[in-house]
């Protein structure tokens, strides 16, 4: 079965960087595009993030354009996203996800816009 299993997250201090992986199995991952999205406290789905299956274009909420980067290896089977300036406002739990549409890459934000989601890791922004 298809598996995604987020790693990574932690507590940190605003300004300070964390990377998150996404190790992926069960499916022809170079085939497919993926997304980080997050929930924080109190809110609810929300897009970061999302890459094409060959890696080539990259999408970004406003929120977090010019801090957080996304990126892939497919050799691996692997997502990542490097995360660097935090706020506390990013404090949520991130999930990578596989969107069910083509346009779901570039801000989807349902979990019904998704096929397939891990169990998440816990990013903590706090002083």
């Amino acid at each position: 079965e298809w598996q995604l299993v987020e790693s990574g997250g932690g507590l940190v201090q605003p300004g300070g960087s964390l990377r998150l992986s996404c190790a992926t199995s069960g499916f022809t991952f170079s085939s497919f595009d993926v997304s980080w999205v997050r929930q924080a406290p109190g809110k609810g789905l929300e897009w970061v993030s999302g890459i094409r299956s060959g890696g080539a274009a990259t999408y970004y909420a406003d929120s977090v354009k010019g801090r957080f980067t996304i990126s892939r290896d497919n050799a691996k089977n692997t997502l990542y996203l490097q995360m660097n300036s935090l706020k506390a406002e990013d404090t949520a739990v991130y999930y990578c996800a596989v969107p069910r549409d083509v346009n779901g890459v570039n801000g989807a934000s349902e979990w019904d816009d998704y096929n397939y989601w891990g169990q998440g890791t816990q990013v903590t922004v706090s002083s």
